[in-house]
C-alpha cells in the first residue's frame, strides 16, 4: 500500500482510505460482523486511514471503528465529521453560523465523537458541510482551533458542500484548515480548476470522496438497475439518472479498451487511478462493505500509474449534470 502525506503538518496515510458510511447504514442491508471483518481486512492490507461521521448511522459507524481499533496494535488514523445543528442541508446563504455551529454545540458534539470512537483525541475533525456565507466570519473553525490547542483534535478539516466546493479556497489561504474533503471523480472534475492547486500552494491535505460516483464507476450497474429503497442511491440515481450514467460509463470503458488496459485494470481501478494521478490528493476514501471489496480496492494501489495521454483523454468525461444530491 502506497502512502502520502496528509497536509504539510500532518501524518502519512494510505492513498486508499476506508470510507465508513455504508457500515453505519443507509446503503441497504449491512451486518455488523461483515463490517467488522472488512475493517480488520483493510488494516491487514495496509490501509491506515478511515473516514467516518456522526451521520453514518448516528454514530454507529464510529462505534464499530472504535471497537475494531481497540483490538489492533497498528496505528490507524481516523477522520470523523461533526454535522451542523438542525437546519437546511447544505446550509443556505441565509443561515447564521451561530445557529448551526455554535461554540457550545461544537464542544458538545466533539465530546460525543470522542465517546463513540473510544478515544481521547480525534486525528482529523471535519465540519461535515459549510457555506461560503461564513467565510468572512469563520468562528466555528476558530473554536476547532481551540479544541486542537486543548489536545482534543489533531487536524481541522471541512467537507465541501456539493454545490459550492470552491468555498474552501479562502479557508485554505487564510490558514484555517489543515485538510479539505472534496468530491473528485471522472464525472465531477471541478476541484481540478482551483481547489487542488490552492491545496498544493498552502500545504493543505486533500481527502477525496465519491471517487467511484457512489459505485457507478465500478461498471457494475446497467442502465435499468434500481437500488432498494433502503439504499440512498435509490434517490441519488432517481428517474433516468442510472441510464444516463451507465451510457457514459460505457464511453469510459471504450477509452480503457482503446488504450489496452481492459485486461489489467477494472473500471474501478481506472477511476481511482485517475483521482490518484493528482499529486495534491492525499487519499481517496472508498466505501468498503465486505472483505472482497477491501481486497479489490487495496489492490488498486499496486497498479502502475495511468499514462499521461490516457489521463488527458479521460478529462473529456467531465459531466456538468447539476447537483443530484439537491434533486436535479
Amino acid at each position: 500500500m502506497h502512502c502520502r502525506h496528509l497536509s504539510s503538518t500532518g501524518f502519512s496515510v494510505s492513498e486508499i482510505g476506508f470510507g465508513g458510511w455504508a457500515i453505519g447504514g443507509g446503503w441497504g442491508d449491512q451486518h455488523d460482523p461483515e463490517s467488522i471483518a472488512a475493517l480488520h481486512a483493510a488494516i491487514d492490507k495496509g490501509i491506515n486511514f478511515i473516514d467516518t461521521a456522526q451521520g453514518y448511522g448516528d454514530g454507529h459507524s464510529e462505534t464499530l471503528i472504535g471497537k475494531v481499533l481497540q483490538e489492533r496494535s497498528e496505528k490507524v488514523h481516523v477522520a470523523t465529521k461533526t454535522p451542523p445543528a438542525d437546519g437546511p442541508w447544505p446550509p443556505s446563504p441565509y443561515c447564521r453560523w451561530q445557529d448551526r455551529y455554535s461554540a457550545a454545540y461544537l464542544r458538545d458534539n466533539v465530546e460525543q465523537r470522542l465517546r463513540c470512537l473510544g478515544t481521547e483525541r480525534i486525528d482529523v475533525l471535519q465540519l461535515h458541510t459549510w457555506t461560503s456565507a461564513w467565510n468572512d466570519d469563520p468562528q466555528p473553525l476558530l473554536v476547532l482551533r481551540q479544541l486542537k490547542d486543548e489536545g482534543k483534535i489533531g487536524l481541522i478539516g471541512v467537507s465541501t458542500p456539493e454545490q459550492d466546493q470552491s468555498c474552501v479556497v479562502q479557508l485554505m489561504r487564510d490558514g484555517l484548515v489543515d485538510v479539505v474533503q472534496v468530491i473528485f471523480n471522472l464525472f465531477d472534475q471541478e476541484v481540478a480548476a482551483q481547489v487542488l492547486p490552492v491545496a498544493a500552494e498552502t500545504g493543505t491535505g486533500v481527502i477525496v470522496r465519491v471517487g467511484l460516483d457512489e459505485g457507478a464507476l465500478t461498471g457494475k450497474y446497467g442502465p435499468a438497475h434500481e437500488f432498494d429503497s433502503s439504499d440512498f442511491r435509490h434517490r441519488y440515481f432517481a428517474g433516468d439518472r442510472m441510464r444516463r450514467t451507465a451510457e457514459r460509463v460505457e464511453e469510459i470503458r471504450a477509452d480503457m479498451e482503446e488504450f489496452g488496459l481492459a485486461d489489467r485494470y477494472s473500471l474501478a481501478d481506472l477511476a481511482l487511478k485517475f483521482v490518484l494521478s493528482r499529486p495534491e490528493v492525499s487519499t481517496v476514501i472508498v466505501g468498503m462493505r465486505n472483505v472482497q471489496q477491501v481486497e479489490m480496492n487495496a489492490h488498486t494501489s499496486q497498479l502502475k500509474d495511468l499514462p499521461d495521454d490516457l489521463l488527458e483523454r479521460l478529462q473529456r468525461h467531465r459531466w456538468l449534470r447539476g447537483v443530484w444530491y439537491g434533486g436535479k
